[in-house]
């Protein structure tokens, strides 16, 4: 018998909210009380309230003509988390970007009767969809508006929080201009590949990062959405980068992972590998992301890290990534390197170093400081500078 026979959704959203705050993604009492409040069933009327109710799963709202998700009502576990950086309190003015409407009728609950929400996004049908369900919810309140994000909604501005629900790429001007002079921005902002939830505050130089968080979104659309450059190795291994300095040599690197393997082992520690991937994805001095299948990993020819990308190091005919294996002596793992090609030894030490200093010096939570400075880009940019459209990013560790 499924949950939902058992329990009606007012107990599968009590469960859900506990286990939530038992998975620390939820820790202050607001948001507890606005999960608790909101019947987020109510915004996926098509779907199980199993599915609803999942704290780790998304639920599909629109696919795009190759059957792809181009938008979702994310995971449960990740809007609490975005929620706690946004710290939003009552009587705010709030900006969202990218509806769905669940999360719009969060964060009503948070500003209250005395704050205002506008949930923004360039799709005609989310909007219209999210218009419906607030309604049905009871959440009329909350202002729904048809705009590209790019340009933010500079009619309702300053903003007190923008919260963003898609992968972007770059942070537009206008987010920086809407937004209150202690306003914060919560952002998920893809670097190299890799995507983190930030929470960004103002300074003098332009924003901060007051926390970080791992996190998975549908990247944007419109004027803001950037296209990675991906070399198909093989049928079922690719390479993905947004770096234009990193070039890509399809058919080299397919003729790398022929060449036999070489292992490199740090004696270092394996573990917080969100914190590692990040560092690796900054310091790396041509990094990309290598992705494999579920057959070629099980058939051994690539290891079982990059079914959901991991950190690679290129060059023009060969391929070094990260990799563990169980050590008790390293506190339970450890890790390493697979490299492949004619250069696959100095690719392998440099990669090995990296993991060796990021243990020794940085293996902690929030050990990185991420700034995002607009404008023009200094010269010449560090390696833990990354330069975007619209400014650069510029990450340093402690």
């Amino acid at each position: 018998m499924s949950a939902s026979a058992v329990h009606g959704p007012d107990a599968l959203r009590a469960d859900m909210v506990r286990a939530l705050r038992d998975q620390d993604a939820i820790t202050s009492e607001p948001v507890a009380a606005a999960f608790a409040a909101v019947p987020r069933h109510r915004f996926a009327p098509n779907a199980p309230l199993e599915l609803a109710y999942d704290l780790h799963r998304t639920v599909p709202v629109k696919k795009d003509e190759h059957g792809l998700d181009i938008s979702v009502m994310s995971a449960a576990h990740l809007q609490a988390v975005m929620l706690e950086q946004a710290d939003i309190q009552p009587g705010m003015k709030v900006l969202e970007i990218g509806s769905g409407g669940y999360n719009a009728a969060l964060i009503q609950e948070l500003v209250g009767s005395d704050g205002s929400v506008t949930t923004a996004d360039i799709d005609r049908d989310i909007v219209d969809r999210a218009r419906l369900c607030l309604d049905a919810a009871g959440y009329g309140q909350v202002n729904t508006v048809l705009a590209d994000g790019e340009a933010g909604v500079p009619g309702g501005a300053p903003y007190d929080r923008i919260m963003v629900t898609a992968a972007a790429w770059d942070i537009p001007p206008s987010w920086i201009g809407e937004l209150a002079e202690k306003g914060r921005l919560v952002v998920p902002l893809t670097v190299r590949g890799t995507t983190r939830s930030i929470a960004f505050d103002r300074d003098d130089e332009g924003l901060i990062s007051h926390s970080y968080r791992l996190a998975r979104f549908v990247p944007m659309q419109g004027e803001g959405a950037a296209k990675e450059r991906k070399a198909l190795l093989r049928d079922g291994v690719a390479v993905q980068t947004d770096d234009v300095r990193v070039r890509l040599n399809a058919e080299a690197l397919n003729h790398a992972l022929d060449t036999p393997r070489l292992e490199r082992w740090s004696d270092a520690a394996y573990d917080l590998p969100d914190e590692l991937e990040l560092y690796l994805t900054l310091q790396l001095s041509s990094p990309a992301r290598l992705y494999a299948s579920k057959d070629l990993v099980e058939s051994g020819l690539v290891e079982a890290s990059a079914l959901l990308g991991v950190p690679v190091l290129v060059n023009e005919n060969s391929i070094a990534y990260r990799t563990r294996r169980e050590n008790g002596d390293t506190g339970g793992f450890e890790s390493g390197v697979v490299a492949h090609g004619p250069q696959a030894e100095a690719l392998a030490d440099q990669y090995v170093d990296l993991l060796r200093h990021w243990a020794h010096n940085h293996r902690r939570r929030g050990a990185a400081t991420i700034r995002y400075l607009p404008g023009s880009a200094p010269s010449p940019l560090s390696q833990s500078t990354v330069l975007k459209r619209h400014g650069v990013v510029a990450v340093s560790w402690h």
